[in-house]
């Protein structure tokens, strides 16, 4: 399948190890641009004085982010939560096309947004969580944006966040920030912007099948 994306053509394939989608073409490697991926995160949670950093780039609709989030998940919440990590989540939308509505990457990433900036820190991954939990298969029927409000109600976002949720108030806002952070993505990755990634220090890192890969990076020297 192949699609054009800023006037160059791109490839849609599956990466076999992790069942990730990547865009590919022929650009070499480089670093992303840390500065930029601060001001480009659909939300960001952990302490700014936490010790390692991390961008991590998902689609609502990939189902390898989905596996990395129930296994990887709880790991970096804890140490969120602990104080030792500050996690920047960049959520992607090229996935629109796998879903039946072709919005729902979308919908998604500007829900997480309305979460993003009016909720809890807690919140914000509980709802992170829970849209991986009831995420909607390819190509099948998928969550009209009262359902995605709904998933808010139910980990406790306010009615003024469930409004902004509804009424889709953060889509676009949302799909400037990922196209933004897909570039850089495609920076540090030679073009291949797959999802799920994970940057350190603008360069990616390798996420194993397993929780090891946050221990790693706690246990690394970098920030």
């Amino acid at each position: 399948m192949t699609y054009v994306l800023g006037g160059l053509a791109v490839v849609l394939i599956a990466a076999v190890v992790i069942g990730g989608i990547v865009w590919n073409n022929s650009r070499s490697g480089g670093k992303a641009d840390t500065d930029v991926l601060a001001t480009t995160a659909t939300f960001t949670v952990g302490s700014a004085t936490a010790p390692h950093t991390i961008d991590m780039f998902e689609d609502f609709q990939c189902p390898a982010c989905r596996n990395l989030e129930q296994s990887s998940g709880a790991a970096v919440t804890d140490a969120v939560n602990s104080g030792q990590l500050q996690v920047r989540y960049h959520m992607l939308t090229f996935l629109n096309k796998q879903s039946g509505s072709g919005t729902y990457s979308s919908r998604a990433a500007g829900a997480m947004k309305c979460v993003a900036d009016g909720e809890s820190q807690d919140v914000q991954l509980a709802f992170h969580s829970k849209l991986f939990e009831v995420q909607p298969a390819e190509g099948g029927q998928d969550h009209d944006n009262a359902a995605l409000a709904g998933f808010a109600k139910d980990v406790g976002a306010s009615d003024a966040t469930q409004q902004c949720i509804t009424d889709g108030t953060q889509v676009r806002a949302a799909e400037d920030l990922a196209e933004q952070s897909q570039t850089e993505l495609a920076n540090a990755t030679g073009g291949r912007v797959g999802t799920p990634s994970v940057l350190q220090d603008g360069k990616q890192v390798a996420t194993t099948s397993g929780p090891q890969w946050v221990a790693d990076i706690l246990g690394s020297n970098n920030s």
